[in-house]
């Protein structure tokens, strides 16, 4: 990857090709990068770029494999692996097939940025937002808990979590539902994790 680079970048046609023929009905990370990819790219992580060191991974891709990481409940290591590995993670991210990806440990520094930059509560309100413009969320509809309860559940999570999970709700109601009479968590999976 170039230096500098903010956001998520082209696919590579090798990448996308071989994507395509191992994934042909797609998987969620190539999903998550088809519908969402503006959120990613663009300007809006340019100053999180770490102040010393070497810019090697643009913030865009690191903020696209946090919410990855977060949907399949990866610890820094595994997302770091399946970066290197998974052909959907490589085209969702715009990786060569031979980009070996960087070490685990810009993760966790990716991350103290993203809280430090105040980052994480723009990049939900923009996730929602066009969610919302692609009818992905719902705005009327029957309230389930009140929202103390909710404000109280939420409070350890960060806003960048909420992402992932925004995300992965509103790419999960694109999908049809399961009729094999599967829990709901196995169908997602079969569904949008292991295409």
């Amino acid at each position: 990857m170039s230096l500098r680079v903010v956001g998520l970048g082209e696919i590579p046609a090798e990448t996308a090709r071989v994507a395509r023929v191992v994934c042909p009905r797609g998987a969620f990370a190539m999903r998550l990068r088809e519908e969402f990819a503006e959120v990613f790219s663009g300007q809006a992580f340019a100053d999180l770029y770490p102040e010393r060191g070497r810019p090697a991974v643009a913030p865009g891709v690191l903020a696209l494999v946090t919410v990855l990481q977060f949907a399949e409940g990866l610890s820094d290591r595994q997302a770091a692996d399946a970066v290197r590995t998974r052909i959907d993670w490589k085209y969702a991210i715009g990786l060569e097939l031979t980009d070996t990806g960087f070490d685990y440990s810009v993760l966790s520094e990716f991350r103290s940025r993203l809280l430090v930059g105040g980052k994480a509560g723009e990049v939900f309100d923009l996730v929602l937002r066009l969610a919302r413009e692609r009818g992905l969320l719902k705005t009327a509809g029957r309230q389930r808990t009140d929202s103390a309860k909710v404000l109280g559940a939420i409070t350890g999570l960060n806003r960048l979590t909420l992402v992932g999970e925004s995300l992965r709700a509103a790419l999960r109601s694109t999908r049809p539902a399961s009729h094999s009479g599967a829990t709901a968590a196995t169908a997602f999976r079969r569904q949008h994790l292991y295409m």
